[in-house]
């Protein structure tokens, strides 16, 4: 019992409640698959905000990421960037953005994805890249039950990551 809680004070403050940066300009902003509803605005504001060049979208195809999809099928704007990872996961994600940073030379970037994911997105990023990458949380409308599927999820995910780096030899 008293691991359980331990763990599931441990899961709010890692997934619910993560820490927050203050966003400075980087030299691309990326928005990972799923849930684009949610996240894409918050990349898009920041973009305009802090004047971010380039908006990476990683497109999936899935029903959660509609927005992100359909921007990249209807917009040829030279400052959009889409890509579709392989695998399509997050390591997928984290593999493509590697490649997207080395060959446009970015230094930083901002990455956006919901607040649940954001240890696990950006551990395996930056296991990907020697770039400054800075996370940036969207609150994702989730019921309880919704959250502690996260937790569960998430805590395996993040286990994964640290058992199984990804791209180990940057």
């Amino acid at each position: 019992m008293a691991i359980a809680l331990i763990w599931l004070i441990a899961a709010f403050q890692f997934f619910y409640s993560p820490p927050r940066v203050v966003p400075h300009r980087t030299d691309a902003i990326v928005v990972l698959g799923g849930l684009s509803k949610e996240r894409l605005p918050v990349a898009q504001e920041l973009q305009e905000s802090l004047d971010i060049p380039i908006l990476v979208v990683s497109t999936t195809g899935l029903s959660g990421n509609v927005e992100g999809d359909a921007l990249c099928h209807e917009d040829d704007d030279p400052d959009l960037i889409c890509f579709r990872p392989s695998p399509l996961n997050t390591r997928g994600e984290a593999r493509g953005l590697s490649e997207l940073i080395a060959q446009n030379g970015w230094k930083s970037v901002t990455v956006v994805t919901s607040d649940y994911h954001l240890l696990r997105a950006g551990t395996l990023i930056r296991q990907c890249t020697s770039a400054e990458v800075q996370m940036v949380g969207s609150q994702p409308d989730l019921s309880a039950g919704a959250w502690l599927d996260r937790f569960v999820v998430e805590t395996g995910g993040l286990i994964d990551v640290w058992m199984q780096p990804e791209c180990s030899s940057r």
